[in-house]
């Protein structure tokens, strides 16, 4: 039997020209070789105030991207956390396992505590418990997790050691991270000493994936360079130049060396504008067929039902063993 994966992306911002070379573009190659399981987190996304109107759309618009991309809805299963009332039923029962110390500890909350100042609720709290609900409530084997949610799949760990020292072993699966093959890590095209994100609050920092050829065009072109001359891949002196030729060698398959030779004697702006190109090129598309699956939200809505209904269906097994095993009557 294949080993299951899950993935879950909160929808607020739009994914980026790095998710796609970072992740997203490795997750077609997973779909044959694991049972994948990907996630739209809105009831994540709650834990900051999100407009009712921008939220419902940005869900749509969100799981358009992933079947953009080419994460294919029949070989994956792609759904809504919230149309899978189980992830919430399992949350409880979870939050009545974990001390407030664990929690206590997440660096995540006293992050968004300082970030969100007015509006540090319980749920921002309380969150991480819901992530290891979504996790376990599949039986999940392997979790691609980066450096910042790492510590929460280890919450999740730990909440499996004290459902089992209360109630045995045997109803969770422990998870384990995924290390697989990444693509190249993308900078921020304004400040590149830091990630390409979906979260940055300046849109110059990054390319979405939906941006048009003229947003596209005039990002790369107004990235940060240096103010040398020689095209030379060097990350410690010419970060940005360095992140820029990283983009170009991923998508067009040209070495670093060849990239140097091609542009030997020739200037930044000569590199920005065919870089430019390629980016315009190789997203169109990823586009095209979003802006094709955002005219059809019937389509859509059928496509999440059915990812849903096949989610809950192994949801259910999990969380009927969870009621079984804690005294719940079975409903």
């Amino acid at each position: 039997m294949k080993k299951i994966i899950l993935s879950g992306s909160t929808v607020t911002g739009d994914l980026t020209l790095g998710n796609y070379i970072g992740a997203i573009n490795n997750w077609k190659q997973l779909q044959d070789q694991y049972d994948c399981l990907y996630f739209l987190a809105d009831l994540h996304a709650l834990t900051v105030y999100q407009d009712p109107k921008v939220l419902r759309e940005r869900t749509y618009s969100f799981f358009a991207q992933y079947i953009a991309l080419g994460l294919d809805p029949k070989k994956n299963i792609i759904f809504n956390q919230s149309h899978v009332h189980e992830h919430t039923e399992l949350a409880w029962i979870l939050t009545c396992l974990t001390p407030m110390g664990y929690l206590n500890r997440m660096t995540q909350f006293k992050e968004k505590s300082e970030k969100h100042v007015k509006n540090i609720n319980a749920g921002l709290f309380t969150y991480p418990i819901l992530m290891a609900a979504d996790i376990l409530l599949y039986q999940t084997d392997l979790v691609p997790v980066g450096e910042d949610q790492r510590q929460h799949l280890e919450l999740c760990r730990d909440i499996v050691g004290f459902f089992e020292n209360r109630y045995g072993p045997g109803v969770f699966k422990m998870p384990e991270a995924y290390v697989g093959k990444m693509g190249a890590r993308i900078m921020s095209l304004q400040d590149p000493d830091k990630k390409m994100s979906k979260s940055d609050e300046n849109d110059k920092n990054f390319v979405s994936i939906i941006d048009d050829a003229k947003k596209i065009e005039k990002k790369i072109k107004s990235a940060t360079t240096d103010s040398g001359t020689d095209i030379k891949f060097d990350p410690e002196n010419k970060a940005g130049l360095s992140n820029l030729m990283t983009i170009y060698s991923v998508l067009s398959g040209k070495s670093i060396a060849e990239l140097e030779k091609a542009y030997e004697g020739k200037m930044y702006g000569h590199l920005k504008v065919d870089l430019a190109e390629l980016v315009v090129e190789t997203l169109k598309p990823v586009r095209e067929k979003y802006d094709d699956l955002m005219k059809n939200k019937d389509h859509l809505d059928e496509l999440l039902k059915s990812g849903a209904d096949r989610a809950q269906v192994k949801a259910r097994v999990t969380l009927d063993q969870v009621y079984k095993t804690v005294g719940l009557l079975k409903y």
